[in-house]
């Protein structure tokens, strides 16, 4: 396979269409989730509220999906103790407009677990005990926003999109893990269009990404993680040329995480 056919396939795999409409995909997307909320029969939405363009933009999303049926978007704070950019996230929550708001401090939980997690050898190294530790706090969000869901009989939306489906930059079965995508097929550029077409300040479209989720370096930047910046991930998914440098960052990752994209392994069929 030819780099260039690579590059189309992840396209296709990811849904990325040619052109882009933000009032367009607003209202659609809306939609979606109006009459995905009338099928389903369930009380709302729920999302955890981070403070960043994403989250912020899929909360609108759902809130306006939720006037339309008459249905309650339930915002999450979930802070590991406190939160450094709170006051990003409070104005995430101004601009939502949410139905209701819950806060769950997800440190003790965290650290109870981390603690009760022992290794005989210990762990390899303090910076690989951290990176481990980021993911907890990733998977025990996810946990807080079902626990909360399957309280209110509602659905758990993720921020999913495709700048970070192709390189692979989620916890897998934390951030990762959502009944209802409502950002998939659109890269980072686009869900900050979204979001500028929604009403949200330029201090959270313009925000630069950040997953904070190590304890030693808090509020490192997506872009210093990844190698490559998402201008050069949204023109690849866009189908541009990026130069090969960039392309080969991208499709490494592409491929090296494929199996957060898969479904579980399992037993192939008997012959």
């Amino acid at each position: 396979m030819t780099a260039g056919q690579l590059q189309e396939q992840v396209r296709r795999e990811l849904q990325v269409a040619e052109e882009f409409d933000a009032a367009a995909e607003a209202q659609r997307r809306v939609s979606f989730l109006a009459d995905y909320l009338r099928t389903s029969g369930a009380s709302g939405y729920v999302l955890g509220i981070s403070g960043g363009v994403d989250s912020s933009v899929t909360g609108r999303l759902a809130q306006l999906a939720c006037e339309q049926v008459g249905a309650t978007f339930t915002a999450v704070r979930l802070p590991y103790g406190v939160q450094a950019d709170e006051a990003d996230a409070q104005a995430a929550l101004a601009f939502i407009g949410p139905g209701q708001t819950l806060t769950i401090d997800i440190g003790p939980a965290t650290d109870a677990l981390h603690r009760a997690v022992t290794l005989p050898a210990g762990y390899a190294s303090p910076a690989a005990e951290d990176f481990v530790k980021g993911n907890t706090k990733a998977r025990m969000r996810m946990s807080a926003q079902f626990a909360v869901a399957g309280a209110l009989g509602a659905i758990v939306l993720g921020t999913d999109h495709a700048a970070e489906a192709v390189m692979g930059f989620y916890t897998k079965f934390g951030d990762g893990a959502c009944d209802v995508a409502p950002l998939f097929g659109l890269n980072k550029r686009r869900v900050r269009a979204l979001g500028a077409h929604l009403g949200a300040p330029s201090t959270l479209t313009g925000k630069t990404p950040t997953a904070d989720l190590e304890d030693d370096r808090p509020g490192v930047p997506d872009e210093l993680v990844l190698g490559v910046t998402y201008d050069q991930i949204d023109d690849y998914l866009e189908g541009r040329d990026v130069g090969e440098q960039a392309r080969s960052v991208i499709e490494a990752a592409y491929l090296r995480t494929a199996h957060k994209r898969a479904l579980p392994v399992t037993v192939p069929p008997a012959v």
